[in-house]
């Protein structure tokens, strides 16, 4: 088998909006740390939504992006607070999937901290293959050609296949 067809994981993204609420956000920033044991960073928001109370540059959430095993590792206990089932509308048509977390105390080795209470979050998975370098290298960056990207269902069997999930039609 070609080793360049080999899906990897690129990284693992957590993600907590909290809207304009500073409260909620310190609370986000404190459970995100929690998890992974390292500090998120604040994201904010790039434009003014009257509608919403937000005005450019407000704090609105914190993400944090782990890579390597130490995504793999994440990866497998947030997949067992959902029972290792992930529903087939999660995956996009690029291979990259995303799905919530409702209660952080569905997680087995996580304890309920009472400053924080009961809150959510989201995660994002991007995969790749061996090769995507091209598209980010700082000289002659290439697209990636169809063929080698990574499709919906190669990423619910790479899911099925290294982390055992089960695909839920939606």
């Amino acid at each position: 088998m070609n080793s360049m067809k080999d899906i990897q994981i690129e990284k693992v993204t957590l993600n907590f909006g909290a809207g304009k609420d500073q409260a909620r956000l310190d609370k986000g920033i404190k459970l995100i740390k929690m998890l992974a044991g390292r500090d998120p960073v604040k994201t904010f928001a790039k434009e003014r939504i009257a509608a919403w109370s937000l005005r450019k540059n407000l704090p609105i959430g914190c993400k944090l992006t782990l890579r390597n095993e130490e995504a793999k590792v994440l990866l497998k206990r947030l997949l067992r607070a959902k029972d290792n089932k992930l529903k087939e509308k999660m995956f996009d048509d690029q291979g990259n999937f995303s799905f919530g977390i409702h209660e952080y105390i569905d997680l087995q080795d996580v304890k309920y901290d009472a400053d924080i209470g009961i809150m959510g979050f989201e995660i994002a998975i991007t995969l790749k293959r061996p090769g995507y370098r091209i598209k980010n290298r700082r000289y002659l960056k290439k697209k990636i050609p169809e063929r080698h990207r990574v499709s919906k269902e190669d990423a619910m069997g790479f899911m099925k296949k290294n982390f055992k999930v089960t695909i839920i039609e939606a």
